[in-house]
């Protein structure tokens, strides 16, 4: 079997469509990799991108979305209700078919490597990757910003995992880390006081003492002035997606607020999807390896 790794890379851009198209382009002249997915919120500014191939061909992409990233997008210039630390903020490795989380952990460092030495851009290794337990967590690396990063990395404790403990002018830092399958799922509020959306993060979220494998901020999406939780999965097997739903729709129902819709950015596990419909359509006995007719295709 042919091995293939995904990765998800996240641009601090999601207005400017000449840049993304040029980002666009950069992956999908790759050889070897398969641009499988790519979205842009205009309210976040960033946009992510999934990409499938072998482990020297998603390397190379990573690379050069990276430089291209760092050519076309200034910090400096940028706002977005996200947060973000980088042009290219994330960089994500994460093994689908026949290779490890070593093997990832082994390219993200590889490429990590790269950008500081080829672009000049500070890395951080994060997740599996992570040079220090305080590092797993991007939430944790991320914090301050690309404004508060020149400042953070004066500690000795956040020197970077490769370059100097200065910033890059205008593309700053970037986190670069191998990881397991992830789920970005963001539930937007019948409200536009986004206090409302941090206060529901904070219960919902592991770091706070919500629920595990959960990580969530408030979100305000101005052009619908509405206040979002925005919600990464990180393990969507032992914390299904419609748990989560449920935790927020009654913190919501305390305030008078309703659900009025959700998303997933990006690409998404079936199985993750599969869950909640068997949880909502209260199947019984049902067997998704069995009776899902992908699962003999695939």
């Amino acid at each position: 079997m042919a091995k293939l790794i995904e990765c998800i890379p996240n641009f601090s851009e999601g207005r400017r469509s000449e840049v993304i198209e040029a980002l666009v382009s950069e992956a999908q002249s790759v050889p070897g990799v398969i641009l499988l997915d790519h979205s842009s919120d205009e309210s976040h500014n960033r946009s992510v991108f999934t990409m499938v191939g072998s482990p020297e061909g998603i390397g190379e992409a990573a690379f050069r979305l990276a430089k291209k990233a760092a050519e076309t997008i200034d910090l400096t210039k940028h706002t977005g209700e996200h947060p973000r630390m980088g042009a290219v903020d994330v960089v994500p490795f994460v093994p689908i078919q026949d290779v490890t989380m070593e093997d990832c952990i082994t390219l993200s460092k590889q490429v990590a490597e790269r950008v500081n030495s080829e672009l000049g851009i500070p890395v951080f290794l994060y997740e599996e990757s992570a040079s220090a337990p305080e590092r797993k967590n991007l939430a944790a690396i991320r914090k301050g910003q690309f404004e508060g990063m020149p400042e953070k990395l004066k500690d000795p404790k956040w020197q970077p995992d490769y370059g100097k403990a200065e910033i890059h002018p205008t593309a700053g830092v970037v986190a670069i880390g191998a990881r397991a399958p992830l789920v970005a799922f963001n539930i937007n509020l019948s409200t536009s006081d986004i206090q409302i959306a941090n206060n529901i993060a904070k219960i919902i979220r592991e770091s706070s003492g919500g629920l595990k494998y959960v990580k969530s901020i408030g979100v305000m999406l101005e052009d619908r002035n509405i206040a979002q939780v925005s919600i990464n999965m990180c393990n969507y097997v032992k914390t299904p997606l419609y748990r989560v739903f449920e935790l927020v729709r009654a913190e919501a129902a305390r305030y008078g607020v309703q659900i009025i819709g959700s998303e997933i950015i990006g690409l998404t596990p079936m199985n993750a999807l599969v869950d909640s419909a068997e949880y909502y359509l209260k199947l019984e006995n049902f067997d998704s390896k069995v009776q899902v007719l992908e699962n003999h295709l695939l």
